[in-house]
C-alpha cells in the first residue's frame, strides 16, 4: 500500500510560480507588484536556480558584441535586471564588467545573490515555499489551475488563476501533457559540473593570461598536451576561468559532462542527472589538478566550492505559439511583439572546443508568443525552457535574458488577471508597451 498520512495543505493565490530562477524570480516580483497575491514553490532553500545551484556564477546578456575595441560595455537590456543589478552593486555582490571575447558579463556572489533575492520577494509579499517538489499539475479541461507539490509538512494543493512555469525544464507543461521539444532531434548540449579555485594569485593570473575570461590558445594547448601525456583526463581543451568578487579565487567554466558512450547527458533523465553529479565532481578534481601544476598563479591553489547541482544548459523547451528560429538570432531580427531583447552569441557546448557564433553591434527580440504554450489555458512558462530551436536556445538561455522573460511573463499574468483575459488573448506589442513603461526600454 503507498500511503502519505500527513494533513494536506490546501492554497490559493493569483499567480503560482514554479522556480525560483532569475526568470520565477522576476516574475514573481512582477506580478505581485500588479497588487496580485503570488506563491512561489521553490525546490532548494533558496532562489537563483542555475545561477546559484548551479554556480553559473555570471550574468550573461547585457552588453552588445563588437570588434571596436575601444568600444566600452554598452548595455541593451534594462527592465527588472537593472533593479537586480543595483541591488547586487550596493552590496558589492557583482564585478565590474570582464571581458568574455567580443563582449562582457558580470561575476556574481552567489551567497548575496539569495540575499539580494530575498529582499524582491519579501517586500512585495510573495509567499514562498521553499523545499517544495511540484509532483503534478491539476487540470481543469482544458485549463492548468495550478499544481500539487511535496514539502517536508505534507503534500500540497495550491490553486491558481494562473501558473508560470519557471522551473527551467517545463515541467509543468509536461505533467499537464502540453507539447515540448528536446533539443536537436533529442540531443542536448551537455551539463557543466563548475567550481570556485581559491588561493589563486589574481594578479600573477591576469598578468599572464589576461583579463578575457575565455582562455587563450596556449592555454587550450597545454591541456591539449597534458591529455597527451596521460596523466590527465581533460575532456574540453576550450575553458572560461573568471576572477570572483572574493581575493583569490577564480570561477572554473571547464568541465564537459558526457555518458560513457560520449553521449551528451540530459537532465531530465533521471540516470543521466545522476551520473552528470558523479562525473562532474571527479572533473572538478582532474581540471584543479591540471591548474594547480601548470597555471600561472594557481601553484597554491584548491577547490573552494562546487556547484550544488551540475550547471544545465537544456532540457525540454516548451511548445509555444511562436518558435524562435535560429536565423532569429544571426539575422538580429526584430518583432512588434518581442519582450525581451539579446544581444548574446549561439554559444554551442559540444565537442573538446565549444563554438561561439557571435551576433555583433546587434540583437534580436523574442516575441511573447514563445512563451504561451500551444494549447492549454492559463498557463505560461519562462526562463531557458521558452520555445525555440536548438540552436537558438544556445543564445537565448542566458541570465540577463531570464531577467526579461520573466519580467515580461510576470506583466503577462497580471494583465490577465486584470482584463479577465487568458494569457493566449494578450498581444505582444501590448505587453512591450507595459514593459517599456516599467523600464524595459526596448524602444529606446
Amino acid at each position: 500500500m503507498i500511503s502519505d498520512q500527513r494533513p494536506q495543505l490546501n492554497m490559493q493565490c493569483d499567480v503560482l510560480v514554479v522556480g525560483g530562477g532569475a526568470a520565477g524570480l522576476a516574475a514573481a516580483h512582477t506580478a505581485a507588484k500588479q497588487g496580485l497575491k503570488v506563491i512561489l514553490l521553490e525546490r532548494y532553500g533558496f532562489c537563483g536556480g542555475g545561477a546559484v545551484a548551479g554556480l553559473s556564477g555570471t550574468i550573461c546578456g547585457m552588453y552588445l558584441a563588437t570588434e571596436r575595441t575601444s568600444s566600452a560595455p554598452q548595455q541593451v537590456v534594462h527592465g527588472f535586471l537593472d533593479q537586480f543589478v543595483n541591488r547586487m552593486n550596493a552590496r558589492n555582490g557583482l564585478t565590474p564588467a570582464v571581458p568574455y571575447g567580443k563582449t562582457y558579463t558580470h561575476v556574481h556572489d552567489p551567497v548575496i545573490w539569495r540575499e539580494v533575492a530575498d529582499s524582491f520577494l519579501r517586500e512585495q509579499n510573495v509567499h514562498v515555499i521553499f523545499h517544495a517538489t511540484v509532483t503534478a499539475s491539476i487540470l481543469e479541461g482544458e485549463r492548468v489551475a495550478g499544481v500539487t507539490a511535496y514539502t517536508k509538512e505534507g503534500p500540497a494543493r495550491i490553486l491558481a488563476k494562473i501558473t508560470i512555469d519557471a522551473s527551467g525544464d517545463a515541467d509543468v507543461l509536461a505533467m499537464s501533457g502540453l507539447s515540448t521539444t528536446m533539443g536537436d532531434n533529442g540531443r542536448v548540449q551537455n551539463p557543466t559540473m563548475i567550481f570556485r579555485l581559491g588561493g589563486v594569485d589574481t594578479s600573477l593570473f591576469e598578468a599572464t593570461y589576461g583579463r578575457d575570461t575565455i582562455m587563450p590558445a596556449n592555454v587550450s594547448a597545454l591541456i591539449e598536451q597534458a591529455n597527451s601525456s596521460g596523466r590527465y583526463k581533460l575532456p574540453r581543451q576550450k575553458i572560461w576561468l573568471f576572477t570572483t568578487t572574493r581575493p583569490g579565487e577564480l570561477l572554473c567554466n571547464c568541465t564537459r559532462i558526457v555518458g560513457p558512450e560520449g553521449r551528451e547527458l540530459n537532465a531530465v533523465i533521471a540516470a543521466d542527472f545522476t551520473d552528470a553529479e558523479i562525473e562532474g565532481r571527479l572533473q572538478v578534481q582532474e581540471y584543479a589538478r591540471f591548474f594547480k601544476e601548470f597555471l600561472v598563479g594557481c601553484g597554491e591553489s584548491y577547490v573552494n566550492d562546487t556547484a550544488v547541482q551540475v550547471g544545465v544548459r537544456q532540457t525540454r523547451q516548451g511548445a509555444g505559439r511562436v518558435t524562435l528560429l535560429n536565423t532569429d538570432v544571426t539575422s538580429g531580427k526584430k518583432s512588434a511583439d518581442g519582450i525581451a531583447i539579446s544581444p548574446w552569441p549561439i554559444e554551442l557546448h559540444a565537442g573538446t572546443k565549444p563554438v561561439v557564433n557571435w551576433l555583433l553591434d546587434d540583437y534580436y527580440e523574442v516575441p511573447y508568443g514563445c512563451f504561451v504554450p500551444e494549447k492549454g489555458l492559463d498557463l505560461l512558462f519562462a526562463g531557458r525552457c521558452l520555445s525555440a530551436q536548438h540552436e537558438a536556445v544556445a543564445s537565448a538561455r542566458v541570465t540577463a535574458q531570464c531577467f526579461s522573460y520573466g519580467h515580461a511573463i510576470g506583466h503577462a499574468a497580471a494583465l490577465a488577471i486584470h482584463e479577465n483575459l487568458h494569457p493566449h488573448q494578450i498581444e505582444g506589442r501590448e505587453l512591450r508597451e507595459i514593459l517599456n513603461q516599467d523600464g524595459a526600454r526596448m524602444d529606446i
